[in-house]
């Protein structure tokens, strides 16, 4: 059988396809320790919220009318509406509901995004998407419908106290071009928790409007939900802004629903690519958020419990990481955001695909950071010295997690 260069692109297995793999694998083996995948912690609070939301929509039907009737290629009019309410009060943001449409998840919206901006032109031109700092996230390196639509820089790196430290984009190094038209960037990021600052953020903005070109911000982890951003940083959106956010990470991955937030030509554009490929969002999501909105608990449990949640099962990871493995060669990225831990083992003399596939020989699912420095060839050894760790498991998982890399990263160093 023979494929298309379409069907031969998306059909190979890529680094995202792996890490749901086993992700999936793992939910299904009860001795797996999954500090690997992005599924977030199932956490009691929530669990009980959505179970009594869940039972009183079913009770007042607006459950089932979700369940058995299609939204607009928008998305549901009535989330919508009440979502700009919640910003504009909030941030004092001046949008509307032509401000606004939903995806089937995140990683839907990127791959929209992506292919809206990056690659070929009419006029014979390809452009790319600018990754102003890298690692990034797993997701992106495979959604361009051209090869190479991602180009991306080095970070630079400062070295923090008690082994950790924060990447900063290298504004110094950063040109754009008439071949860049977009500037893309999560924030917190995902794999390494990293915040940009708002400096970092206003800069990005400047550059962006002087070229004229959209900066794209991933906000998955960040404010006003899920919230899980422990740095004091201010929420960013113009019209030339275009902010992804999701309902994901409030521990609803599985109704998949992404919200992106931009300009109304842009919104308009997206609105008829997903009625083209994706007919209408699910509306389950946005008929449970929508409740959620409507009683004000949207913002307060992301704010009181699921933040707090978060930080403190990071800070407890980092304890436990730094206590088993005092090696001054391992450092730990500041932990300022979303649900993993961005470990660096400086001089590791064999890849992290390589302590993956040993870890994973033991039970220990960890993504390898050679995944997540997307759209530069970078001849930086840094690549292939560093791996994602999700923290949201129970202590002991992580604390049998901790010693087993503890063996496999003292075993790998004993041979250089």
């Amino acid at each position: 059988m023979q494929f298309s260069t379409f069907g031969t692109k998306f059909s190979q297995h890529s680094g995202i396809t792996q890490l749901m793999d086993d992700l999936n694998d793992g939910l299904r083996n009860p001795d797996a320790i999954m500090l690997g995948g992005g599924n977030p912690a199932a956490i009691p609070e929530m669990i009980e919220h959505f179970e009594q939301l869940s039972q009183k929509m079913l009770e007042d039907g607006s459950l089932v009318a979700a369940l058995s009737n299609y939204d607009g290629p928008q998305g549901k009019t009535e989330f919508i509406a009440a979502l700009a309410e919640l910003l504009n009060k909030t941030f004092g943001w001046q949008i509307s509901s032509k401000n606004i449409m939903l995806t089937n998840g995140s990683q839907c919206a990127f791959f929209y995004l992506f292919n809206l901006f990056g690659g070929k032109y009419d006029d014979g031109s390809f452009k790319k998407i600018l990754l102003p700092l890298t690692p990034e996230y797993i997701g992106y390196a495979d959604a361009g419908l051209d090869p190479d639509i991602f180009t991306s820089l080095k970070p630079t790196i400062e070295y923090l106290d008690n082994r950790q430290f924060k990447y900063h984009v290298d504004f110094s190094a950063l040109e754009i071009d008439d071949s860049i038209s977009a500037i893309c960037a999560s924030r917190p990021t995902n794999p390494t928790g990293n915040v940009l600052t708002d400096e970092e953020i206003e800069e990005l903005d400047k550059l962006a409007r002087k070229h004229n070109i959209p900066l794209i911000i991933d906000n998955a982890y960040g404010v006003p939900f899920p919230n899980i951003i422990f740095e004091d940083v201010k929420p960013f959106w113009n019209d030339n802004t275009i902010l992804c956010s999701s309902l994901s990470k409030l521990g609803l991955p599985g109704v998949r629903c992404g919200i992106i937030i931009a300009n109304e030509e842009t919104i308009t554009a997206l609105t008829n690519i997903n009625g083209i490929v994706s007919l209408s969002p699910c509306g389950v999501g946005p008929a449970l958020a929508l409740e959620m909105i409507k009683s004000g608990d949207l913002l307060r449990l992301s704010k009181d419990v699921i933040k707090p949640f978060y930080h403190a099962k990071a800070l407890r990871s980092i304890e436990l990481l730094q206590q088993a493995i005092p090696d001054p060669r391992f450092k730990i990225h500041k932990p300022e955001g979303a649900i993993f831990l961005w470990l660096w083992f400086e001089g590791l003399p064999i890849t992290t695909k390589e302590l993956y596939r040993r870890l994973k020989e033991r039970g220990l699912l960890i993504v390898p950071g050679e995944y997540f420095f997307i759209g530069s060839e970078m001849d930086w050894s840094h690549t292939h010295e560093c791996l994602r760790m999700n923290y949201v498991q129970d202590d002991e998982k992580i604390q049998r997690g901790v010693e087993i890399l503890k063996e496999e990263i003292e075993k790998a160093y004993s041979e250089s």
